[in-house]
């Protein structure tokens, strides 16, 4: 989130699909109105691949961008002893998401703060499982949220086996600075998830580092988490295998 500047807040449906938007046509967040607990957007799928590469129920998830609150319905479902706070800059999204698009109150397990979430990083003592970042303002720009200094931050907030997982690229832009940005924050190699059909890439990254992709161990952890969740990860996994086999 660049800055916590107040833009409009637009909610539309259609077929059956609640969206949300900051005055444009790019869609910010969106839920299937008969399974709100369901990730419509397939790059909000594509965010919890920790849940594959890191432990199914992680202790302490850091969240940057509210958005829509698909992440957080999700994880409040199916991880419920998982303990969320949520960082969120525009007072009006936090309001939207609790009217419009059933973000969970009085949660025992649930912190939503109105901070930015630069700042938050730059004072924060806790330590995160998981940490993901999904925070871009009206006209698709992440801001600091994209910088070294925030990411190093995050390196310092993971524990030693979390993941930080980043949505990188949004209505078409380039991201190969914010790319660059994220290796010289973090020594270890980092994954770079293929594109999304949308367009939308996922980065992650750890301060332990990644090992190669283990496929048959990933398809059989993908087939649990489809069983429990109703989360389908096998395109992510397919697209994953295909460009290792051409690589």
């Amino acid at each position: 989130m660049a800055s916590p500047a107040q833009h409009a807040i637009d909610i539309r449906e259609s077929c059956g699909v609640r969206t949300l938007h900051f005055g444009s046509e790019w869609v910010q967040g969106a839920m299937r109105v008969a399974r709100p607990w369901h990730l419509e957007l397939e790059y909000t799928r594509e965010m919890m691949m920790p849940l594959l590469l890191g432990p199914r129920h992680p202790e302490r998830v850091l969240l940057i961008g509210l958005g829509a609150a698909s992440l957080t319905r999700f994880l409040h479902r199916h991880c419920p002893d998982t303990h969320q706070t949520v960082i969120e800059c525009n007072h009006q999204v936090i309001a939207a998401a609790r009217h419009f698009f059933k973000l969970p109150e009085n949660a025992l397990h649930l912190e939503v703060i109105h901070a930015d979430g630069a700042d938050f990083m730059a004072t924060c003592p806790q330590q995160y499982d998981v940490i993901l970042v999904d925070g871009f303002d009206e006209k698709g720009r992440a801001g600091a949220l994209e910088s070294e200094a925030f990411y190093q931050r995050c390196r310092a907030r993971l524990s030693d086996n979390g993941i930080l997982t980043i949505n990188l690229l949004g209505k078409n832009r380039g991201f190969r600075g914010t790319l660059k940005r994220l290796q010289q924050a973090f020594v270890p190699p980092i994954c770079v998830l293929p594109p999304c059909p949308d367009g939308n890439v996922i980065a992650m990254a750890s301060p332990a580092s990644f090992p190669p992709p283990d496929m048959p161990s990933l398809r059989k952890l993908a087939t649990e988490l489809k069983r429990d969740t109703g989360l389908n990860l096998f395109p992510t996994l397919s697209r994953w295998e295909a460009r290792a086999s051409d690589s």
